[in-house]
C-alpha cells in the first residue's frame, strides 16, 4: 500500500503580479516539495499566488502521473460543500474539504479554515507581506508560531 504522502498548503494575497521570476521560482519550490514526498496540495482562497500554485501543481500532475498528486479545495464553510458559492470554479479539483466545520460567520470560518489547512501541512508556500489585517498574513504568522516548514516566494 502507497504512504499518502506529505502536504503542501498554498497561501497569498488576492492581487500579486505574476512574473516570469515568480512562475520559475514557484516552480522549482513545487518540484522540491514534490521530490521531498509532498502528494497532496491544499487550495483554500481565490488569491493570484493561489491560481499560479495550482497551475503549476496541474502540470507537474500531467508530466508525473506515477506520483498520485492531488489537489484539495478548502473551503470555509461547510455548506459550501452541498452548494459551492457562485465564484468557485470546480476546475479538477480530486478533492473538497471543509477542515473547520465548527464556525458560521465568514470571515472567522476563514480564519480557521486557513489554521486548520496550516495544522495539517508539512509545507506551506507563502506569497505574503506584512500587511495589517491580511488573512495571508495572519496564516503566514500562524504558521510561524507553529514552527512550520515555511517559503515565503515575496522575498
Amino acid at each position: 500500500m502507497e504512504e499518502p504522502g506529505k502536504i503542501c498548503s498554498c497561501f497569498g494575497h488576492t492581487e500579486v503580479e505574476i512574473t516570469y521570476d515568480l512562475k520559475e521560482r514557484t516552480g522549482r519550490e513545487i518540484d522540491r516539495a514534490i521530490e521531498d514526498g509532498v502528494r497532496t496540495f491544499l487550495f483554500g482562497g481565490r488569491s493570484d499566488f493561489d491560481d499560479l500554485c495550482y497551475d503549476l501543481v496541474t502540470a507537474r500532475m500531467k508530466s508525473r502521473q506515477q506520483q498520485n498528486i492531488k489537489r484539495v479545495f478548502c473551503f470555509a464553510l461547510e455548506n459550501q460543500l452541498r452548494k459551492p458559492p457562485v465564484w468557485f470554479n470546480r476546475r479538477e479539483y480530486e478533492e473538497l474539504a471543509c477542515p473547520a466545520k465548527h464556525f458560521d460567520y465568514w470571515y472567522t470560518s476563514i480564519y480557521y479554515r486557513n489554521i486548520a489547512m496550516i495544522d495539517q501541512s508539512d509545507l506551506v508556500l507563502f506569497w505574503v507581506q506584512k500587511r495589517a489585517n491580511s488573512g495571508a498574513y495572519k496564516a503566514y504568522e500562524y504558521a510561524v508560531k507553529k514552527g512550520k516548514r515555511i517559503v515565503n516566494l515575496f522575498s
